[in-house]
């Protein structure tokens, strides 16, 4: 039974007119008839099409909604072949030769929603209820940035416990923690949030402690589906969780994170409405669209057996298909492929358009301080792929011929929001991201890399050097001198030093 100050939360937790305010017509942006029509339209798409569109991509213009059908509806291998080539080349472009990791710390799993496929919904009495003190995320800190964690995303139910000033007072905590490296202090330097809707008013408390981006998935853009998979409750309005975005937005958060949890409803249309969702940001404040866009697959959880019953399955072939037709179509966004996946198809897919992903992941309460490693089904919201730990993830992107970046230097030099917009369709932002890598890979190689990670990394440094002092743009930015003084700098101890 709920308390009565929960109900009374909850009576309250949503505002109309934060909703309302950004309808037109009294409709929202999701347009369903719309959406299925097109994707029926642009059967059978002729490949010159489809190579036009290409080319559009490849100037980093967002796609309309029928472009990206188009390309949803290509059955020729080849073709999507030609598209994935193209969809690493972009990524390549925006944001060069590297890979952002970052790991999760869940905060709360107390939620007052009863979603059917989540582990934390409230309804599930297998779930252990749990939300960390102020202690216990310092401990969680303190180990994660002892494996030379950066960023984290801190994930939390919804639920009054865990409000804007709960949320404000963890990330609070997070900034504060510091631990020794071999050489040098590492310290958490970006807090990004995944978290329920909140109102304008309550994003005041996390800017003021300074909120990374802000993430919130729609689960599923169709309705129907959407209802019948969140009856009642707070998460229940369809609406307000489709203009959350807006409403950070508007009260000043930079970056912001979309996705959908495919395996909810047809691929095809979540790609549709993750589209529409960006365009319909783009349109609204300035050309800023989505920061990133996430696009996990249904995995089983505690309580219930959607992943395994669904009709709207998600294959391995599904998947890569996705990204690459979410990169082309969103092509400056960033693009997050998460633990849920396991390493070796992480790895087969990385090439297609991928920028960030977590390493050395749990996601149990408490879980990096606990005593033991193993996944606990009543204890977490869902069953991870991938529980790697970060320097093994390293040394494979290493071999890969990738560089890891820890770097955060865009969001404290002011390169977010509407001032990254032109930085990255034009490529310029991928240098800095280039430079500012090494400098980072350097830090985390000399502080907490194995013997085995540090000899591949050292590898993958030299390319990148190499490929810096030969880089005309670079040399036009007239930045290479104060890349090496950094670079001797950051080699002697000095840390957080960044372009």
């Amino acid at each position: 039974m709920r308390s009565t100050a929960v109900q009374e939360w909850i009576d309250q937790a949503i505002a109309p007119e934060e909703i309302d305010r950004y309808l037109e017509g009294g409709r929202d942006f999701i347009d369903q008839e719309r959406i299925e029509r097109e994707l029926e339209e642009a059967r059978n798409p002729d490949p010159k099409k489809i190579r036009d569109i290409l080319a559009k991509s490849r100037e980093i213009e967002t796609l309309d909604t029928r472009e990206t059908a188009a390309l949803l509806n290509v059955k020729d291998p080849e073709l999507w072949e030609e598209m994935g080539h193209t969809a690493g080349e972009i990524k390549k472009k925006v944001y060069d030769n590297r890979i952002v990791t970052f790991a999760p710390l869940y905060c709360s799993n107390l939620c007052v929603n009863d979603c059917t496929y989540c582990g934390f919904r409230e309804g599930n009495p297998e779930e252990v209820r749990r939300i960390l003190s102020m202690e216990e995320i310092a401990r969680e800190t303190e180990v994660l940035t002892s494996l030379g964690h950066k960023r984290l995303i801190v994930v939390y139910g919804e639920h009054p416990l865990s409000d804007a000033s709960y949320m404000a007072r963890s990330i609070e905590t997070i900034y504060s923690v510091q631990t020794r490296g071999r050489k040098g202090v590492g310290q958490i330097r970006r807090v990004n949030v995944n978290a329920a809707p909140l109102k304008i008013q309550d994003f005041k408390p996390l800017l003021d402690v300074g909120i990374g981006t802000f993430q919130v998935f729609q689960e599923t853009y169709h309705r129907e589906r959407y209802a019948a998979l969140h009856p009642g409750t707070v998460k229940g309005n369809y609406r307000w969780r489709l203009y959350a975005m807006h409403r950070a937005m508007e009260a000043g958060v930079d970056d912001v994170g979309i996705g959908a949890l495919f395996g909810l409803y047809s691929w095809p249309f979540e790609v549709m409405g993750l589209v529409s969702h960006a365009r319909e940001l783009e349109h609204r404040f300035d050309g800023v669209g989505p920061h990133t866009i996430s696009f996990p697959r249904l995995n089983p959880s505690g309580g219930n057996d959607l992943a395994a019953s669904t009709p709207y399955r998600v294959f391995e072939e599904d998947l890569k298909k996705i990204i690459i037709a979410l990169r082309l179509s969103v092509p400056y966004t960033g693009m997050i492929l998460t633990a849920r996946e396991p390493g070796d198809l992480r790895r087969r897919l990385l090439p297609y358009g991928i920028t960030q992903t977590d390493a050395s992941t749990c996601i149990g309460i408490g879980g990096y301080a606990g005593a033991s490693p193993d996944q606990k089904k009543e204890e977490q919201q869902f069953l991870l792929g991938d529980t790697r730990s970060l320097d093994e993830v390293i040394r494979e992107f290493a071999e890969m011929g990738l560089i890891t970046s820890f770097c955060t230097a865009g969001y404290r030099c002011g390169r977010t929001g509407d001032k990254i917009m032109g930085l990255l369709k034009s490529g310029r932002e991928g240098k800095f991201c280039k430079l500012n890598a090494v400098l980072t890979f350097r830090e985390w190689l000399d502080d907490y890399a194995s013997e085995e990670t540090r000899r591949a990394g050292e590898a993958v440094i030299r390319r990148e050097m190499e490929e810096i002092a030969g880089d005309p743009e670079i040399g036009k930015m007239n930045l290479q001198g104060e890349f090496g003084a950094f670079y001797e700098r950051v080699s002697r101890g000095e840390r957080d030093l960044y372009i």
